[in-house]
């Protein structure tokens, strides 16, 4: 098999994972006093699609090899799954992404496999390659590379050393998911090669302190993915264990993929279902919450509601269901309370608290502080005061929640037939008549 066809297996196989961003990261040219190193993480901001201006990052996304000793029923590179296999050799690999990245083609590569006759072996491999890249070619690079559950930890340290992010899939959001789905992985093993690149962060981050030119472990942090859709987990239950990664294991981000049927199988959704993308974007914003808004999971759902409405966005369904907390004085009100305004972003809430240092605000100040008034003036009042002429009630805030598309979905227009003074039946029958007379001349 030629390098063209495999790199086409082995980018098709690899493109169902989603959790590969932006490092953050400035490991740039020569950083380590050697001048003819290439390449550089911070001059483009290496991202998996778009960057926050729009445009398009490249990265090399593709699998080492899609071979695998697992049989996971979701996923397409299965062990039972009839599909072409291929690999690529550590020497292969590296020259591949010189030679992308001279012609700028990409910019940094993320890298993930299947396990190769054992996860320690395939982690060797991993290991390999990226040294290849790092030692042999200089490369400078971002490089995004997937931890194997089940290898050693002496493995992942040396591969945290080589890579600016690491990832571990979780994949399935609870035990009983993985064991019915996926029964050659547990939860223990998944887990722990999280706990090594934490701990192995968290020691990393104490000798850089002491020594400057310490070898940087890990420097974007880890990131895993959750497959919405393929078990009938809850949102909440998603949400959960979303927050206790934050908290535990101190992830960067916990990434979410719309399952996609790839797999027939009674435990799976049928191949023709269609991707639960709105869900995914509800639980993204959820996330969103929980990092940068100060909310709980157990704030936005509960065991009476374990899902969140398709048709509106969680932060705009809490304040709906709690509107006993507004309206909020915005002259007044501490900047925890304003982030859970809606209309109110971490930014626009940041500018209100700088701005009302030197005098108070009113309605008109709030839209030049990039306060979304259509939803803030709801939840919002002014030196005491609402929006001059504002009616408020349920309708009013719901319409003004919602976008057009979503208006028709929750709340569902009457049917609406023109007048006639005549019945359907009997203008059947007069044009009938009329067309019979015409045709008979």
């Amino acid at each position: 098999m030629n390098l063209y066809d495999k790199l086409t297996i082995l980018t098709e196989s690899a493109k169902y994972d989603v959790s590969c961003s932006s490092s953050g990261v400035e490991r740039g040219s020569g950083e380590s006093g050697d001048s003819r190193t290439v390449g550089n993480t911070a001059a483009c901001g290496i991202c998996h699609s778009f960057a926050a201006d729009g445009r398009c990052i490249s990265l090399l996304k593709l699998l080492m090899s899609n071979a695998c000793i697992y049989d996971c029923k979701y996923c397409v590179n299965r062990r039972s799954n009839d599909t072409r296999r291929a690999a690529f050799t550590p020497e292969e690999l590296a020259e591949l992404t010189m030679h992308f990245y001279r012609r700028n083609y990409v910019e940094g590569l993320f890298l993930s496999s299947g396990i190769m006759r054992s996860p320690d072996y395939t982690t060797e491999q991993l290991i390999r390659t990226l040294e290849l890249l790092r030692n042999h070619y200089g490369f400078g690079g971002y490089v995004h590379v997937k931890a194997i559950p089940g290898a050693d930890p002496a493995l992942i340290a040396r591969l945290g050393l080589l890579a600016d992010r690491m990832s571990v899939n979780i994949e399935l959001p609870s035990q009983d998911s993985l064991h019915q789905l996926a029964p050659d992985k547990n939860k223990e093993a998944i887990l722990k090669p999280m706990r090594a690149i934490r701990q192995g962060i968290r020691e990393n981050g104490a000798d850089l302190v002491k020594y400057r030119n310490a070898p940087r472990f890990v420097p974007g942090g880890q990131s895993t993915q959750l497959i919405i859709g393929a078990t009938p987990d809850s949102d909440l239950s998603i949400l959960n264990l979303t927050e206790a990664l934050y908290r535990k294991y101190e992830l960067k981000r916990v990434y979410y993929s719309a399952y996609t049927p790839v797999a027939e199988h009674a435990l799976l959704p049928s191949l023709d279902t269609k991707p639960p993308l709105l869900r995914e974007h509800r639980l993204y914003q959820a996330d969103w919450l929980l990092r940068f808004y100060g909310f709980e999971a157990q704030e936005l759902l509960d065991e009476r509601t374990p899902n969140f409405n398709l048709f509106m966005d969680p932060k705009c369904h809490w304040a709906l269901q709690h509107i006993e907390y507004f309206p909020v004085e915005v002259n007044t009100a501490p900047y925890e309370t304003l982030l859970r305004v809606p209309g109110i972003g971490v930014r626009s809430a940041k500018r209100i608290v700088a701005a009302r240092r030197t005098g108070r605000l009113d309605f008109h100040g709030l839209k030049k502080l990039g306060v979304v008034l259509k939803r803030a003036q709801y939840f919002l009042t002014c030196s005491g005061h609402r929006l001059e002429g504002l009616k408020v009630n349920e309708s009013t805030i719901l319409r003004s929640l919602l976008s057009r598309k979503e208006i028709d979905m929750y709340l569902p227009q009457p049917k609406v037939e023109q007048l006639s003074l005549f019945s359907d039946e009997e203008l059947a029958g007069t044009a009938g008549r009329e067309i019979g007379a015409w045709l008979l001349g």
